[in-house]
Protein backbone atom coordinates (compact mmCIF):
# COMPACT_ATOMS: atom_id res chain seq x y z
CA UNK A 1 0.00 0.00 0.00
CA UNK A 2 1.62 3.18 -0.79
CA UNK A 3 2.48 5.35 2.14
CA UNK A 4 2.33 9.57 1.88
CA UNK A 5 3.58 11.66 4.08
CA UNK A 6 3.12 15.72 4.77
CA UNK A 7 6.23 17.75 5.20
CA UNK A 8 6.50 20.76 6.19
CA UNK A 9 10.21 23.19 6.86
CA UNK A 10 10.32 21.73 10.23
CA UNK A 11 10.30 17.89 9.30
CA UNK A 12 13.31 15.96 8.81
CA UNK A 13 13.08 14.68 5.59
CA UNK A 14 15.29 11.25 4.12
CA UNK A 15 14.45 8.72 1.78
CA UNK A 16 11.58 6.11 3.66
CA UNK A 17 9.82 4.91 0.64
CA UNK A 18 7.09 7.69 1.66
CA UNK A 19 5.17 9.55 -1.05
CA UNK A 20 5.91 13.31 -0.03
CA UNK A 21 3.35 16.15 -0.01
CA UNK A 22 4.49 19.36 0.54
CA UNK A 23 2.70 23.21 1.18
CA UNK A 24 3.16 26.54 0.15
CA UNK A 25 6.43 26.79 1.22
CA UNK A 26 7.84 23.43 -0.26
CA UNK A 27 5.98 25.16 -3.58
CA UNK A 28 7.96 28.46 -3.36
CA UNK A 29 11.52 26.46 -2.73
CA UNK A 30 11.18 24.60 -5.53
CA UNK A 31 10.10 27.75 -8.06
CA UNK A 32 13.42 29.34 -6.92
CA UNK A 33 15.56 26.29 -7.09
CA UNK A 34 13.86 25.14 -10.56
CA UNK A 35 14.34 29.16 -11.61
CA UNK A 36 17.64 29.13 -11.73
CA UNK A 37 18.06 25.94 -13.58
CA UNK A 38 15.75 27.02 -16.35
CA UNK A 39 18.58 30.08 -16.44
CA UNK A 40 21.47 27.72 -16.54
CA UNK A 41 20.30 26.18 -19.44
CA UNK A 42 18.87 29.13 -21.03
CA UNK A 43 22.53 30.27 -20.94
CA UNK A 44 23.63 26.81 -22.31
CA UNK A 45 21.58 27.63 -25.57
CA UNK A 46 23.94 30.52 -26.43
CA UNK A 47 27.10 28.21 -25.85
CA UNK A 48 26.60 24.97 -27.30
CA UNK A 49 27.95 25.39 -30.24
CA UNK A 50 30.52 23.44 -32.86
CA UNK A 51 34.56 23.11 -31.03
CA UNK A 52 33.30 23.96 -27.30
CA UNK A 53 34.47 21.03 -25.16
CA UNK A 54 31.92 19.86 -22.51
CA UNK A 55 34.45 20.07 -19.34
CA UNK A 56 34.04 24.02 -20.71
CA UNK A 57 30.21 24.43 -20.34
CA UNK A 58 30.32 22.39 -17.21
CA UNK A 59 32.91 25.15 -15.71
CA UNK A 60 29.75 27.65 -17.18
CA UNK A 61 27.44 25.55 -15.10
CA UNK A 62 29.12 25.51 -12.10
CA UNK A 63 29.89 29.10 -12.32
CA UNK A 64 25.86 30.03 -12.79
CA UNK A 65 25.24 27.43 -10.17
CA UNK A 66 27.13 29.46 -7.47
CA UNK A 67 26.83 32.99 -9.01
CA UNK A 68 22.62 31.99 -8.10
CA UNK A 69 23.34 31.11 -4.38
CA UNK A 70 23.18 27.18 -4.98
CA UNK A 71 25.07 24.60 -4.97
CA UNK A 72 25.57 21.84 -8.04
CA UNK A 73 23.58 18.77 -6.46
CA UNK A 74 25.79 16.36 -8.39
CA UNK A 75 29.39 18.05 -7.31
CA UNK A 76 30.45 15.07 -5.02
CA UNK A 77 27.24 13.07 -5.51
CA UNK A 78 28.08 9.65 -5.22
CA UNK A 79 31.70 10.45 -6.18
CA UNK A 80 30.31 12.16 -9.51
CA UNK A 81 33.54 14.84 -9.55
CA UNK A 82 31.39 17.43 -11.78
CA UNK A 83 28.80 19.62 -11.89
CA UNK A 84 25.74 18.60 -14.62
CA UNK A 85 25.71 15.65 -17.05
CA UNK A 86 26.25 16.16 -20.90
CA UNK A 87 25.09 13.36 -22.52
CA UNK A 88 26.39 13.06 -26.80
CA UNK A 89 24.34 11.78 -29.25
CA UNK A 90 24.35 7.44 -28.40
CA UNK A 91 24.71 8.83 -24.74
CA UNK A 92 21.71 7.80 -23.02
CA UNK A 93 22.35 9.67 -19.82
CA UNK A 94 25.20 10.57 -17.39
CA UNK A 95 27.35 11.91 -19.42
CA UNK A 96 30.51 13.43 -17.82
CA UNK A 97 32.10 16.30 -18.96
CA UNK A 98 35.04 16.15 -20.37
CA UNK A 99 37.94 17.85 -23.26
CA UNK A 100 35.71 15.98 -25.69
CA UNK A 101 34.60 19.02 -28.22
CA UNK A 102 31.30 19.55 -29.59
CA UNK A 103 31.25 18.55 -33.74
CA UNK A 104 28.69 19.50 -36.53
CA UNK A 105 25.87 17.27 -36.51
CA UNK A 106 25.66 16.09 -32.82
CA UNK A 107 22.42 16.52 -30.47
CA UNK A 108 23.54 17.48 -26.82
CA UNK A 109 21.69 16.61 -23.72
CA UNK A 110 22.53 18.92 -20.57
CA UNK A 111 21.24 17.76 -17.13
CA UNK A 112 21.38 20.31 -14.09
CA UNK A 113 20.42 20.12 -11.04
CA UNK A 114 21.31 23.24 -8.50
CA UNK A 115 20.78 22.99 -4.67
CA UNK A 116 19.05 26.10 -3.60
CA UNK A 117 18.67 26.67 -0.08
CA UNK A 118 17.90 22.67 0.42
CA UNK A 119 15.83 22.11 -2.84
CA UNK A 120 16.30 20.67 -5.39
CA UNK A 121 16.02 22.26 -9.68
CA UNK A 122 16.28 19.07 -11.34
CA UNK A 123 15.89 19.92 -15.42
CA UNK A 124 17.47 19.13 -18.88
CA UNK A 125 16.89 20.27 -22.28
CA UNK A 126 18.57 18.45 -25.63
CA UNK A 127 21.07 21.39 -27.69
CA UNK A 128 21.36 20.91 -31.59
CA UNK A 129 25.42 21.38 -32.89
CA UNK A 130 25.61 23.19 -35.95
CA UNK A 131 23.23 21.41 -39.27
CA UNK A 132 21.78 18.48 -37.50
CA UNK A 133 20.52 15.77 -39.57
CA UNK A 134 16.58 15.48 -40.03
CA UNK A 135 16.05 12.23 -38.61
CA UNK A 136 17.85 13.51 -35.33
CA UNK A 137 15.88 16.65 -35.58
CA UNK A 138 12.88 14.06 -34.99
CA UNK A 139 14.01 12.38 -32.14
CA UNK A 140 14.24 15.69 -30.42
CA UNK A 141 11.23 16.87 -31.03
CA UNK A 142 9.29 13.64 -30.52
CA UNK A 143 11.31 13.33 -27.09
CA UNK A 144 9.91 16.63 -26.09
CA UNK A 145 6.11 15.86 -27.23
CA UNK A 146 6.48 13.22 -24.91
CA UNK A 147 7.90 14.79 -21.79
CA UNK A 148 4.73 17.16 -22.34
CA UNK A 149 2.41 14.48 -23.09
CA UNK A 150 2.61 12.98 -19.81
CA UNK A 151 2.89 16.49 -17.88
CA UNK A 152 -0.76 16.96 -19.53
CA UNK A 153 -1.10 13.13 -16.87
CA UNK A 154 -0.51 15.04 -14.31
CA UNK A 155 -3.58 15.70 -11.77
CA UNK A 156 -4.85 14.89 -8.85
CA UNK A 157 -6.72 11.40 -8.89
CA UNK A 158 -5.05 10.32 -11.90
CA UNK A 159 -2.42 7.40 -11.32
CA UNK A 160 1.31 7.57 -12.08
CA UNK A 161 1.12 4.97 -14.87
CA UNK A 162 -0.98 7.34 -17.02
CA UNK A 163 2.27 8.96 -17.41
CA UNK A 164 4.00 6.27 -18.94
CA UNK A 165 1.14 5.31 -20.54
CA UNK A 166 1.12 8.34 -22.84
CA UNK A 167 4.67 8.59 -23.07
CA UNK A 168 4.85 5.48 -24.30
CA UNK A 169 2.23 5.73 -26.64
CA UNK A 170 3.66 8.57 -28.98
CA UNK A 171 7.14 7.24 -28.64
CA UNK A 172 6.39 3.51 -29.92
CA UNK A 173 3.72 5.01 -32.44
CA UNK A 174 7.04 6.40 -34.01
CA UNK A 175 8.79 2.94 -33.57
CA UNK A 176 11.25 4.29 -31.05
CA UNK A 177 12.27 2.71 -28.03
CA UNK A 178 11.19 3.81 -24.59
CA UNK A 179 14.34 3.53 -22.19
CA UNK A 180 13.21 1.36 -18.79
CA UNK A 181 16.39 0.96 -17.28
CA UNK A 182 16.31 4.93 -15.96
CA UNK A 183 13.12 6.78 -14.75
CA UNK A 184 11.76 10.10 -13.13
CA UNK A 185 11.61 10.37 -9.28
CA UNK A 186 10.05 12.28 -6.38
CA UNK A 187 12.50 15.29 -5.31
CA UNK A 188 12.15 18.11 -3.09
CA UNK A 189 14.59 18.65 -0.35
CA UNK A 190 16.23 15.28 -1.27
CA UNK A 191 17.52 14.96 -4.62
CA UNK A 192 16.19 11.31 -5.73
CA UNK A 193 13.15 10.00 -3.95
CA UNK A 194 9.96 8.02 -3.84
CA UNK A 195 7.79 7.24 -6.37
CA UNK A 196 9.88 6.23 -9.18
CA UNK A 197 8.17 7.50 -12.37
CA UNK A 198 8.66 4.95 -15.50
CA UNK A 199 8.06 6.33 -18.81
CA UNK A 200 6.60 3.31 -20.24
CA UNK A 201 3.64 2.01 -18.02
CA UNK A 202 -0.13 0.55 -18.33
CA UNK A 203 -2.98 3.70 -17.76
CA UNK A 204 -4.87 3.62 -14.34
CA UNK A 205 -1.21 1.54 -12.71
CA UNK A 206 0.53 2.87 -9.91
CA UNK A 207 0.30 4.76 -7.02
CA UNK A 208 -2.69 7.73 -7.11
CA UNK A 209 -1.20 11.06 -7.80
CA UNK A 210 -2.13 13.62 -4.84
CA UNK A 211 -1.57 17.43 -4.45
CA UNK A 212 2.31 18.75 -3.38
CA UNK A 213 3.66 15.74 -4.83
CA UNK A 214 6.73 16.99 -6.65
CA UNK A 215 8.90 14.19 -9.18
CA UNK A 216 10.62 14.77 -12.40
CA UNK A 217 9.23 13.32 -15.43
CA UNK A 218 12.49 12.99 -17.87
CA UNK A 219 11.59 10.56 -20.80
CA UNK A 220 14.18 8.76 -22.70
CA UNK A 221 13.87 8.16 -26.18
CA UNK A 222 16.01 5.93 -28.64
CA UNK A 223 16.21 6.04 -32.09
CA UNK A 224 16.12 2.57 -32.35
CA UNK A 225 15.47 -0.63 -29.73
CA UNK A 226 15.11 0.48 -26.19
CA UNK A 227 18.49 -1.38 -24.75
CA UNK A 228 21.04 0.35 -22.61
CA UNK A 229 24.01 -0.68 -21.36
CA UNK A 230 26.92 0.98 -18.15
CA UNK A 231 30.35 2.00 -19.72
CA UNK A 232 33.20 1.28 -17.34
CA UNK A 233 33.13 4.74 -15.86
CA UNK A 234 30.10 3.31 -13.54
CA UNK A 235 28.06 6.28 -14.92
CA UNK A 236 27.77 6.86 -18.66
CA UNK A 237 25.10 5.05 -20.04
CA UNK A 238 24.72 4.41 -23.76
CA UNK A 239 22.48 2.31 -26.33
CA UNK A 240 22.81 -1.06 -27.24
CA UNK A 241 23.00 -0.83 -30.36
CA UNK A 242 24.16 2.55 -30.98
CA UNK A 243 21.70 4.26 -32.06
CA UNK A 244 21.00 8.36 -31.01
CA UNK A 245 19.20 8.81 -27.93
CA UNK A 246 17.39 11.86 -26.70
CA UNK A 247 15.99 13.04 -23.32
CA UNK A 248 14.11 15.85 -21.86
CA UNK A 249 13.12 16.90 -18.04
CA UNK A 250 11.02 19.08 -15.86
CA UNK A 251 10.78 19.23 -12.24
CA UNK A 252 7.19 19.34 -11.88
CA UNK A 253 4.37 19.75 -8.05
CA UNK A 254 1.36 18.57 -8.40
CA UNK A 255 -1.23 21.04 -7.87
CA UNK A 256 -5.29 20.87 -7.00
CA UNK A 257 -6.10 20.73 -10.81
CA UNK A 258 -3.28 19.93 -12.73
CA UNK A 259 0.96 20.74 -12.67
CA UNK A 260 3.39 23.51 -12.34
CA UNK A 261 6.72 23.53 -14.26
CA UNK A 262 9.15 24.41 -11.66
CA UNK A 263 11.55 24.68 -14.73
CA UNK A 264 10.31 25.75 -17.10
CA UNK A 265 12.54 28.59 -19.46
CA UNK A 266 11.41 31.87 -18.67
CA UNK A 267 12.57 33.26 -22.24
CA UNK A 268 10.75 30.46 -23.66
CA UNK A 269 13.87 28.05 -24.83
CA UNK A 270 11.88 24.88 -23.72
CA UNK A 271 12.91 23.00 -26.91
CA UNK A 272 15.32 23.70 -29.90
CA UNK A 273 15.86 25.12 -32.28
CA UNK A 274 16.97 28.57 -29.88
CA UNK A 275 16.15 31.56 -31.85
Amino acid sequence: MTQYQHVTADTSVYRDGTIKLHGPEGFEGMRKAGQLAARILDEMAARVQPGVTTEELDRVVREMTLDGGAVPATLGYRGYTHSCCISINHVVCHGIPSDKRLKDGDIVNIDVTPLLDGWHGDTSRMFLVGDVPLKAKKLVDVTYECLMAGITQVRPGARLGDIGAAIQKIAESRRYGVVRDFCGHGLGRLFHDAPEVVHAARAGTGPELKAGMFMTIEPMINLGRAHVKLLNDGWTAVTRDKSLSAQFEHSIGITEDGAELFTKSPTGLDKPPYI
